[in-house]
């Protein structure tokens, strides 16, 4: 039997901030390794706003072993101060349905409900093996009708917890 070929799709600032949000950071080597081994993932997409200033970030992602899809960033002033914004929504949509002939199965890090389309689409063609939230305790309300898919990134934590 041939091996499944498992592709991840990772939105990061929604996975970014909702560690954060939770009081802790990620070590972005041990969750590729964590995605490679233990979710035998082929390929990891990592979806993220570009900026000059992150050359050395982006760099250090690449050897690592990510794919890194970039967003055109906007500078935005936000409580008196710059902000950057980089919606990848898009771009992981788009991304993933120009790789669905690529791979058997998906699977998804965000807990965003801007990613239902896909998800729905995915799940329906049984493509969609798992959606790994950054918090378990608050993502959209539209993922519940995944929820034997969903993995809290909580239950990793001593895995890749910086």
């Amino acid at each position: 039997m041939n091996k499944e070929i498992i592709y991840t799709f990772i939105d990061s600032q929604n996975l970014h901030k909702g560690v954060r949000a939770i009081g802790w950071e990620i070590d972005y080597t041990k969750l590729y390794i964590l995605l490679t081994r233990k979710y035998h993932s082929e390929k990891v997409f990592y979806f993220i706003g570009y900026s000059k200033r992150n050359i050395v970030l982006y760099s250090k992602l690449r050897k690592i072993g990510y794919t890194l899809v970039f967003k055109p960033t906007l500078e935005i002033w936000k409580n008196n101060h710059k902000e950057m914004k980089g919606n990848v929504d898009g771009e992981l949509i788009l991304n993933a349905m120009a790789q669905y002939p690529n791979y058997d199965k998906a699977i998804v890090i965000s807990g965003d409900g801007d990613y239902f389309c896909l998800l729905d689409y995915l799940d329906k063609r049984s493509k969609l093996t798992k959606i790994i939230v950054p918090d378990g305790k608050r993502y959209s309300s539209l993922l519940r009708k995944f929820s034997p898919k969903i993995v809290d990134i909580n239950l990793h934590k001593n895995d890749i917890c910086k």
